[in-house]
């Protein structure tokens, strides 16, 4: 079906029915109705490459993830996508493998191709973001620089929470397995710190490890080594890794050992026993990051001032992987 059809039908040249598919605000509002309705009756839709190339826009937006396979990433991802294709955008998504050289060739691939990018717990250096966006509209998921939108979901005071959990639990040998160097593991070994300096609790720190199920399995070895009789993994997927290796090494959790996880995933509630997590809103972060985008591709020539970065708080969610801490268990006092 072609432009002339859809014209012809609605009795107005082929040039209109183009300006109601690029500029329909150009359009008088009962001309663009007639030309729509002409459209639908005769199943006719625009090619998308020519009608980005008539609005100077792609239509496509894109992400860098670091791990598709983590869960954290893939709820902004979805997030982000439902936001898109509700502004009638779609998505490009490319995992970095939390490789800050990846993660910059697949940004740079992607910029060329797409009016706005979103870019979650980036790695690479301040001065490649820095550049990056001065070649296309960029917000930030997880990092905070000055200049460039930013959504952060701030686990500060919620790692102190958990903490502090653990602490009323009995626990004075809590360890923190830390994750990749990077917005989200400082935010929580700040929280961390502060509480176990508030606490006088002697802070114990493991790793960095990769933030996924297979790093966690080598962790609890090392956990199993120290003192520890509680510990805060980086994220639930390491958290589940230890529980695994703990039921390997007949370690019952939270008898002998209490867990605390961070994200609260889906496998927060499948793992047994349940994860105590401190749940982040990843959806929200990644419905917000793209309105932020999206606000700023709709900006005037005369643009408002960058928005300071919006942070979105953690919550410590108790389950069944903490628990009272038992001296006899492990043969250390509390």
């Amino acid at each position: 079906m072609s432009i002339r059809e859809v014209a012809a039908r609605a009795g107005v040249s082929p040039a209109t029915v183009s300006r109601v598919f690029t500029q329909p605000d150009a359009v008088a509002t009962d001309t663009r109705r007639r030309v729509l309705d002409a459209a639908g009756e005769l199943n006719y839709a625009p090619h998308p490459v020519a009608r980005s190339l008539a609005r100077g826009r792609t239509g496509n937006l894109g992400i860098v993830v670091s791990d598709m396979a983590n869960a954290f990433s893939a709820v902004i991802a979805k997030a982000v996508q439902l936001e898109a294709r509700s502004d009638g955008n779609a998505l490009f998504v490319a995992g970095s493998d939390e490789q800050p050289d990846d993660e910059e060739r697949w940004a740079r691939a992607l910029a060329p191709q797409v009016d706005g990018l979103l870019l979650v717990s980036p790695l690479m250096p301040e001065s490649a973001l820095r550049q990056l966006a001065t070649q296309v509209p960029l917000v930030l998921v997880n990092r905070e620089i000055d200049g460039i939108p930013a959504v952060l979901t701030d686990a500060t005071d919620a790692t102190g929470h958990a903490v502090e959990h653990l602490h009323a639990l009995g626990h004075r040998a809590i360890t923190y397995l830390a994750g990749p160097d990077g917005y989200s593991n400082s935010m929580r070994l700040r929280g961390y710190r502060a509480a176990c300096e508030r606490l006088g609790v002697e802070p114990v720190e493991l790793g960095p490890f990769q933030a996924r199920f297979s790093a966690g399995v080598r962790a609890a070895d090392l956990v199993l080594a120290s003192a520890a009789t509680a510990v805060v993994a980086y994220n639930d997927e390491v958290a589940v890794g230890v529980i695994n290796r703990l039921a390997d090494r007949g370690v019952r959790v939270p008898d002998e050992l209490s867990i605390v996880g961070f994200d609260d995933t889906s496998l927060a509630e499948m793992v047994t026993p349940r994860l105590t997590t401190v749940r982040l809103p990843a959806a929200m972060a990644g419905r917000a990051a793209a309105r932020r985008l999206l606000d700023a591709l709709r900006a005037t020539p005369d643009p408002a001032p960058t928005p300071g970065p919006l942070a979105l708080p953690g919550e410590l969610i108790v389950r069944s992987s903490t628990g009272p801490h038992r001296s006899a268990a492990r043969g250390a006092a509390p």
